[in-house]
């Protein structure tokens, strides 16, 4: 990865100086996933990932639909709905997908406006804007299809002072384990099909207002085996960023093609979330059972000196550290970052999550790409998928 593709400008200000946000997003709202066992799903969550238990909808507070837990981590809210008959819609989702995220939801001013700026660009129509009310106020909703069968979800709450929203109940537990010290999503990346990120691109762009601030291809994304395309889409504050991916051709199967071909379409693919300390945040999530990449090798944390070093950069932390829980470092020009990525958290190898950590870097680990890939690449070989 050469310099100036690592210094690119990611002055997202500038890029939309003096142009009308039409979409104003305050942040991610939550991130729903449908599971077969929400329950069950959510216990995972809590021991593995230090989440709290937040809100409660189910046959108990007259949802006879469907149930759902809400978990919370900081500013991340983590929603597990589950289907309580087999009539239900969501099996198709289930059977088709396995477990998965469903709905990112974007915190708005305005959900109506939302819904309105966007269908009349193109988008197609998940929920009309809707009124749910209790004794604690309204909240507005509406929703849009992005790819696949995803959905983003325009979640206005300036006049709701209850727990979540109407419809649930504060869930009490006894058991809540420590948190790890996971703050807020950083991103959140979608696998789409061959041919089609440009034109999940452009979507962004006209349809949600976003810029394309960096992209990647499979001349610098690539290994032996596999290769991939990327580019990352923002909005105009930068809160929310969208990186899309999309196989390119290689002498063996692709990551992206391995997701495509289990998850059945398109989806997304990780989570990335943000850690202030990662070593104290990967520890933890190692004890708890957390399983991770392979490490990388002897040869890649030898260069990490040489690499800070070309742009100005000391390591703050322990490298031995770094190095025996396999966390990898990368940097440009405005500082560098620390990153790790689970193992998939579902039988189906699909769904991940990123573990970052940012000292003033704000680019994805463009320096890590190859040690990452050769690592997934090597999961791929036990599964036969590769």
């Amino acid at each position: 990865m050469s310099k100036n593709i690592e210094s690119v400008n990611y002055g997202l200000e500038k890029i939309f100086e003096g142009a009308e946000d039409f979409l104003p997003l305050l942040g991610t709202d939550y991130v729903e996933f449908y599971v077969g066992n929400a329950k069950q799903a959510a216990h995972f969550y809590k021991s593995a990932f230090g989440f709290q238990s937040y809100a409660y909808k189910g046959l108990e507070t007259g949802s006879k639909e469907t149930v759902s837990y809400v978990l919370k981590q900081d500013k991340i809210r983590l929603v597990l709905t589950t289907p309580l008959n087999s009539k239900h819609p969501i099996n198709d989702h289930i059977v088709k997908h396995g477990d998965g995220v469903k709905v990112v939801a974007l915190w708005v001013e305005d959900a109506r406006s939302a819904y309105e700026e966007t269908t009349k660009r193109g988008a197609k129509s998940f929920m009309e804007p809707t009124v749910e009310k209790d004794e604690h106020g309204e909240v507005v909703r509406a929703g849009i299809y992005t790819y696949g069968e995803t959905v983003h979800m325009f979640v206005e709450r300036k006049n709701y002072n209850g727990q979540f929203m109407p419809g649930f109940v504060k869930w009490e537990s006894e058991y809540n384990p420590e948190p790890v010290g996971l703050k807020f999503i950083d991103h959140m990346v979608g696998n789409v099909g061959w041919g089609e990120m440009n034109t999940w691109v452009k979507w962004y762009e006209d349809v949600m207002g976003f810029v394309n601030f960096l992209s990647f291809d499979d001349k610098q994304i690539h290994t032996e085996y596999s290769a991939l395309m990327s580019k990352v889409m923002s909005n105009g504050n930068g809160r929310i960023k969208f990186p899309i991916n999309e196989p390119a051709e290689g002498k063996k199967r692709s990551q992206i093609e391995e997701y495509l071909d289990f998850y059945e379409g398109p989806g997304v693919q990780h989570i990335a979330v943000a850690t202030d300390d990662i070593i104290k945040t990967v520890a933890n999530l190692r004890a708890r059972g957390v399983e991770f990449l392979s490490h990388p090798p002897e040869a890649y944390y030898q260069a990490v000196p040489g690499r800070l070093e070309e742009f100005d950069h000391e390591l703050r932390e322990d490298i031995e550290k770094l190095k025996n829980l396999g966390i990898m470092i990368d940097a440009d020009e405005e500082g560098y970052l620390l990153q790790i990525f689970t193992k998939p958290v579902e039988d189906r190898p699909t769904l991940f999550f990123e573990i970052i950590q940012r000292m003033g870097a704000r680019g994805f680990g463009a320096g890590n790409f190859k040690a990452l890939f050769e690592s997934i690449e090597r999961e791929q070989e036990k599964r036969g998928t590769l």
